[in-house]
């Protein structure tokens, strides 16, 4: 692409590509797209780019089609790879100036140079850095600003590169340009401060710029440019410094106005010195030990003392307090129960932290935490008035502990007691004492006191488990609580109700179980109150059960935020699969509402996700009534298993839960039902985690009604299962052969025709002998179904085996029976192990010489099948087949088991139909035998039984002697 010529044209498509008129824009991307792997076109959206007489979208998207071409062709092995001659004019032209004059273009060249920088640097740029330190230097504003920012994002790539050779580079770069970095920062801090100070605020802002940059800059070279960087006199001469910065830039805040062009800017660079140290603790948590006791003395001064009144922010105090967290659960400053085998660095940081968490100071923090952060603020208590709903999906929800103040007070409270539990156990306690009996409902601190002591004691539940008899506690104080009416009272009976929660599953005696529902039933009409999901025992919940329900769904009801009415739908969900089929009588509302709820909630698919694990728990309750729920049930299904329909995405995996629960429920076979298996086929193809769930709902409908299933899919089926079975783990493997022995199993006439193109892969699994046990087990399964159930079809596929190998048929016969006798063991399951008895007892009596000479390894087979299945009758001493059934019996049920589904009862029926389980394998042994016996005569007969070992014999009569 020549320069000169092309600009003009190039130029004039970017233009058209910024068009809001799709007409003009989609050719001009088109265009762009065919020149990107075009020679000379970077070169020509570098000029573009870089020259600012030039309309600044067009720019824009220049600088972002480079941006993109650096990740797709920079690198040398990279198709349409761009030459070296032109990427060494590209690096030129890249760094000739830095005087970009619009912020975002600006932060773009330098993430683009970054992104160079990151496969060339220092190797085939080494004029880079020393270019960045020059140019940082001048004297120009905007020079020295974009320099900067090229320079910080330069350094945050290449420290970000993880392999040996590449983190040797950064090593060797930071040791040359660390003293550097330094002294930029320390003068842009110098300047910043004394500008502040002399209230050029103008300036300050631009100073204070320069050193979030500068800072940010020393931030990735101190923490990724040193292998042991304590031993760094600089390194940790930098760290100490930033704790007296930080009290000097804290200081600042106190007299820059919150409207300033600089507060916002300060506190980020407040906040990034705080990341400074909790990285470097993070990535160097031994080089850090001498910093411990100045960054605790630091952090517990400004955020549980008076010295932080007035100048720390939230966001400082999370920081601050994950900075503690930190030191006290990191792993490298705990010693080993056997002291000896601890490191000396451990020993020291951990006599450091010992040293300061004194008494006094534990006391204070604890005190400090529960009494001052843990308290409702006025802001809280105002949203909880006039919106409820908001307040309590905020306060359960809400951000990550890491960024959010009030969820960092309580990670900290938790591990700073379980740390130091011995200590602060009598501190807490005493405040718990101090709060008994009634409280004066005009004292609204007295309340919110209460409120943050009561969180406490449930945020330490396991810890405080030897020290607080809560039954008596619960008895004597909480329930009366429960019963304050007060308007004001809230906070505490909705606290109490937590912190019952909390504690329900570490201490609290059943018995008191009734009186806490009696509660919830009461506090559940207050629809302020957040719902808790206990655990609770079922006979004891049941006279509960309708009031609760029913408060349940007219809450649910009630609620218009998608986060509450998930909490809520996943109470109801939890009471229907703990009550079962007892729910019956009362979800007649539910089932009602639950369509409504899954109109409304179209764009909310984290909300339709809550609705298909209610519905699956909802249908394991409702059992065969469920077909009741099927006009909108199985419109669900559709669409959640449609993996051509957007929202599968997030219902894809409740979605084929829900699917498979409605087959395994169902009462029979609907042609809506049936039809929805028609979404399959895109999902075996999808291959991904679902694909055992799949597996489940096809072998579903196999038991529901195979004739007509497979009438419709068979072939379909059988196609899909041949694709997968070219690419799939060996336990996908097993699941695609299980279903086919289930089809067998069921239709033992149809089934070997209707996958008759699985079955020679499955004969010559077994002749080869298949290497894992677990697929050769289930190979012998089928093939033991085939040959037992559909001997004419044993005899064409044998046949077109002995074709295939170019063998004679009775050479394919023996090696498969050799083999099967050989690796019998492979076979766990006693279903199968008495299946592979009875298939190869199916081919006596015979004259045919393989079969005779294989007649030992058949006894050998029989015999340990008899063992596996024959169990000794004590009163009378004979044997008999434990595997027999003779009719269905309808098991009884204890009250911590799930009913039999309808599946279950049609894998009963199905027994009832099954050879293994309606042939006596010592009964048709002894037919067999006899059979052959009257076929070879005595004489013959005998010759074959002494081919047999002797002890094998011996048994086999011991099992026979009834006959």
């Amino acid at each position: 692409m020549d320069l000169n010529s092309a600009s003009t044209v190039v130029l004039q498509v970017l233009t058209q590509a910024t068009s809001q008129d799709t007409a003009v824009l989609k050719p001009a991307e088109e265009q762009l797209k065919q020149w990107e792997t075009q020679p000379g076109f970077y070169s020509v959206l570098l000029n573009i780019f870089t020259n600012h007489s030039l309309d600044v979208n067009v720019r824009w998207l220049a600088v972002l089609y480079f941006k993109n071409g650096i990740d797709r062709y920079w690198r040398r092995v990279a198709p349409h790879a761009l030459s070296e001659e032109e990427k060494i004019s590209l690096r030129a032209g890249l760094i000739t100036n830095f005087n970009e004059p619009v912020n975002q273009i600006a932060t773009q060249i330098s993430v683009l140079i970054a992104k160079v920088a990151r496969v060339d640097c220092p190797r085939q740029w080494p004029e880079l850095i020393p270019t960045l330190v020059e140019s940082v230097k001048v004297q120009d504003d905007l020079q020295q600003h974009r320099a900067l920012l090229t320079f910080y994002h330069v350094t945050k790539t290449l420290a970000s590169k993880r392999l040996a050779a590449d983190r040797k580079l950064f090593y060797d770069l930071t040791s040359s340009i660390y003293s550097f970095a330094c002294s930029l920062w320390n003068h842009h801090t110098d300047t910043f401060l004394h500008q502040i100070c002399t209230g050029d605020e103008a300036a300050a802002a631009n100073s204070l710029e320069r050193t979030l940059l500068s800072l940010k800059v020393l931030r990735k070279l101190t923490v990724h440019g040193f292998v042991e960087p304590h031993w760094n006199a600089e390194v940790m001469g930098f760290l100490h410094a930033v704790f007296e910065r930080l009290k000097q830039f804290l200081e600042c805040s106190r007299s820059v106005r919150a409207e300033s062009i600089c507060r916002d800017r300060l506190e980020k660079t407040i906040i990034l010195f705080t990341k400074v140290l909790l990285d470097f603790l993070d990535q160097h948590p031994f080089s850090f030990t001498s910093l411990i006791q100045r960054s605790l003395e630091f952090s517990v001064s400004y955020v549980f003392t008076e010295a932080g009144e007035g100048v720390v922010f939230e966001q400082f105090i999370v920081q601050c307090m994950n900075l503690i967290k930190m030191i006290v659960k990191n792993y490298a400053y705990k010693p080993s129960k056997n002291i000896e085998d601890s490191s000396p660095e451990t020993l020291e940081a951990h006599k450091i932290k010992t040293a300061f968490f004194t008494y006094p100071t534990l006391m204070e923090i604890c005190r400090r935490l529960v009494t001052h952060y843990f308290l409702l603020t006025k802001e809280e208590l105002t949203m909880w008035e006039e919106d409820p709903e908001s307040f309590t999906v905020e306060e359960t929800g809400g951000d990550s502990w890491k960024y959010s103040l009030r969820p960092c007070t309580e990670v900290l409270f938790i591990d700073i007691f379980h740390e130091y539990n011995q200590t602060l156990t009598p501190v807490l306690l005493e405040m718990v004492h101090s709060l008994q009996g009634s409280t004066n409902m005009e004292n609204t601190n007295a309340i919110l006191i209460k409120d943050a002591v009561y969180n406490a004691v449930g945020l330490a539940a396991y810890e405080l488990f030897d020290s607080v008899d809560f039954d008596q506690w619960f008895k004597n104080q909480l329930l009366a609580e429960l019963q304050v009416s007060h308007d004001r009272y809230k906070p505490i009976r909705r606290r109490v109700i937590w912190l019952i929660g909390q504690w329900i599953s570490v201490k609290f005696k059943s018995d008191l179980r009734p009186v806490l529902y009696e509660a919830i039933s009461n506090l559940l009409q207050d629809r302020d109150l957040v719902v808790n999901v206990f655990e609770f025992r079922t006979e004891q919940f049941l006279p509960y059960l309708e009031s609760m329900f029913t408060l349940l769904f007219q809450l649910l009801q009630e609620v218009t935020q998608c986060d509450t009415k998930m909490h809520v739908l996943h109470v109801l969900s939890c009471v229907i699969e703990r009550v079962n089929m007892q729910i019956r009588p009362y979800v007649g509302c539910l089932v009602q509402y639950l369509p409504l709820l899954w109109k409304q909630s179209e764009e909310h698919n984290m909300l339709r996700c809550a609705i298909l694990t209610t519905l699956i728990h909802l249908i394991q309750g409702l059992g065969a009534d469920s077909k009741n729920l099927y006009p909108f049930l199985l419109p669900v299904i559709q669409l959640s298993t449609d993996v051509s329909q957007p929202p599968h995405v997030y219902l894809l995996e409740d979605g084929l839960e829900l699917w498979l629960v409605t087959l395994e429920n169902s009462p029979c076979l609907t042609p809506e039902l049936l039809r929805i298996f028609q979404n399959m086929s895109a999902l075996l193809e999808l291959s991904s985690e679902n694909l055992k769930n799949c597996f489940k709902i096809i072998n579903a409908y196999i038991f529901l009604s195979s004739s007509e299933f497979l009438q419709m899919y068979a072939a379909d089926l059988c196609r899909s299962f041949c694709e997968l079975l070219k690419d799939i783990t060996t336990e996908g493997q097993v699941q695609v052969l299980k279903v086919v022995e289930n089809v067998l199993k069921v239709n033992p006439v149809l089934g070997p025709q209707m996958f008759q193109p699985l079955l020679p892969s499955v004969f010559r699994g077994i002749i080869d002998g298949e290497r894992y046990p677990v697929v050769m087990s289930t190979y012998l399964g089928i093939m033991g179904r085939v040959l037992l159930q559909n001997a004419r079809f044993f005899s064409l596929l044998l046949s077109q085996m002995a074709c295939e190998l170019g063998q004679e048929v009775d050479q394919v016969l023996g090696n498969m029976i050799e083999m099967w006798v050989d690796r019998m063991d492979n076979i766990t399951q006693p279903e199968r192990r008495k299946l592979s008895a009875l298939a190869l007892l199916s081919l006596l009596p015979s004259l045919n010489s393989v079969i005779q000479d294989k007649f030992c390894g058949i006894i050998n087979i029989s015999v340990e099948g008899l063992h596996d299945v024959m169990t000794e009758d004590s009163e009378t001493g004979t044997y008999k087949d434990c595997m027999l059934m003779s009719h269905f019996e309808e098991p009884k049920v204890t009250e911590d088991e799930e009913p039999p589904t309808e599946q279950d009862k049609r894998k009963k029926m199905l027994a009832l139909k099954d050879p293994v389980h309606t042939v006596s394998l010592q009964q048709f042994i002894y037919e067999k035998l006899k059979a052959q016996q009257e076929l070879l005569g005595e004489q013959g007969f005998h010759a074959l039984m002494e081919t047999v070992d002797t002890e094998i014999v011996a048994q086999l009569q011991e099992f026979l002697q009834v006959f």
